[in-house]
């Protein structure tokens, strides 16, 4: 039984007692005190919201208490029904929306959910409106209309196209080029909305494909966390040959990742350095990833002329660092497309549709596209620790250790990175639970581990 409050929403496994999991009443209690702390930012207005969900078997019971819990506040509801993160996120621009909640637990398997919470932008709340709510919720701090006040309700299902013409009136989608290709690509949509745009997508724009997993009905096939070891059943129907791409996405569609034609993993941080790569081509600028994501993006921003900019883990703070800079393209290392010509979000059909424009006018394949990039590996590991360790006191003398050693580039916007002249590692605190996880990227995957490896030791000797 879990419940996560944290500022990039509420996410917990359904079914169990209030306070501990993602139930009716704890869902109608942050539903609340979202909009309330949205009726805040727009004092005496007629409040609008867009409400999304992903296929998730919980998805129908939580979108009709949300739905309802907005309405008895006196928010009108415009639901788009089965529909993608991102779809919801411009969503809300389109329909001049105040906000949009998303009912999704995005790769989580099929017992969680979530509410991931939008600005007026069809942004996500940063972390002072994130502790805003949170703070709303644990005061119980809200009215509820009276009767002439309550919401109206309405269903829109027009999203979905709006969102697919959206991305293929994008100037750097070569819609051309690739039905020119003539590609055939395996797609593997998790049991969840992918299932229902992407067939949509590639159809419009010329591009043969076979589905697995295309039944949007939350039954996971498989874990739907979209990395190598979970994706056992598209790699084994790649191998068979025939095909150009294999496309995976994860329950919400804005992770996306790719599968050369000879069935192995293309590999998901290079989701987007291959994307920024064809970007750049095109036009100059500057790119933002996280601080875990593989050092690849930042080879690639340098050699078009670019500067390449780390952000803190999470897509407010990517987004955030990519404003400021005035960045062209940015994302995160598993495999998550932010496009800004687009919108400031994580969009798989964004990513989609500039891969196969970039493949198809460099004429080559997959495979020989990656071969293209530098090449590093990420080693994934973590440090177990008790509840009553100060992980903060610990981080604070790795970087002590550190800050002085000749070569070695320190980060400390998100636990503490280490930049080597050829490798890195982070080292970054969990919020839900006491370890340490250790990433790890060098030229080869055995070099990754020792050095994650390495690290971990310094901290156990610590202790």
């Amino acid at each position: 039984m879990t419940l996560i409050k944290s500022i990039s929403g509420i996410r917990g496994t359904i079914g169990g007692p209030t306070g501990d999991t993602l139930n009716p009443l704890d869902i109608v209690k942050f539903t609340s005190a979202y909009a309330t702390y949205i009726a805040r930012q727009h004092p005496g207005k007629k409040l609008k919201i867009v409400v999304g969900r992903d296929a998730r078997i919980s998805g129908e019971m939580i979108k009709n208490v949300v739905c309802g819990t907005l309405m008895g506040i006196g928010a009108d509801v415009v639901n788009i029904g089965l529909a993608t993160t991102p779809t919801t996120e411009l969503a809300v621009r389109m329909e001049g929306a105040d906000g949009g909640i998303i009912i999704t637990a995005s790769h989580n398997p099929r017992q969680w959910n979530a509410l991931k919470l939008l600005n007026n932008e069809g942004e996500f709340l940063t972390a002072a409106d994130g502790a805003a709510v949170l703070d709303i919720a644990e005061k119980e701090d809200f009215n509820y209309a009276d009767v002439d006040q309550l919401g109206h309700y309405r269903e829109d299902n027009s999203f979905d196209q709006r969102h697919i013409d959206a991305v293929k009136a994008l100037e750097l989608a070569d819609l051309e080029a690739i039905k020119a290709r003539k590609f055939r690509v395996c797609v593997d949509t998790i049991n969840s909305v992918g299932g229902v745009i992407l067939p949509k997508l590639l159809d419009q724009i010329g591009v043969e494909y076979t589905l697995l997993n295309g039944e949007p009905t939350g039954d996971f096939a498989h874990n739907p966390e979209p990395i190598e070891r979970n994706l056992g059943g598209i790699m084994t129907e790649m191998k068979k040959g025939g095909y150009d791409l294999g496309i995976v996405v994860d329950p919400d569609v804005d992770r996306l990742a790719f599968i050369r034609e000879d069935g192995i993993m293309f590999g998901e941080e290079y989701t987007l350095v291959s994307v920024a790569d064809y970007i750049l081509d095109h036009v100059k600028g500057n790119t933002v990833s996280n601080l875990s994501s593989t050092r690849a993006l930042r080879d690639v921003t340098e050699k078009h002329g670019g500067k390449y900019y780390a952000a803190a883990v999470g897509e407010v703070n990517v987004t955030t660092k990519m404003k400021e800079v005035g960045a062209v393209i940015g994302g995160e290392g598993n495999g998550g497309v932010i496009y800004p010509e687009s919108h400031y979000g994580r969009d798989a059909l964004v990513g989609i549709v500039l891969f196969l424009s970039s493949l198809a006018q460099k004429g080559l394949k997959a495979s020989e596209l990656r071969k293209t990039f530098p090449e590093y590996f990420i080693a994934k590991n973590r440090i177990d620790l008790t509840p009553e360790t100060d992980v903060d006191a610990i981080l604070t003398k790795v970087k002590q250790l550190y800050g002085n050693e000749k070569d070695v580039q320190v980060t400390d916007i998100d636990g503490v990175k280490l930049d080597f002249p050829t490798s890195w590692v982070h080292l970054r605190k969990s919020n839900t639970e006491p370890i340490i996880r250790v990433y790890s990227e060098a030229g080869s995957i055995e070099e990754a581990d020792a050095l994650g490896k390495k690290l971990m030791q310094v901290v156990y000797d610590m202790q």
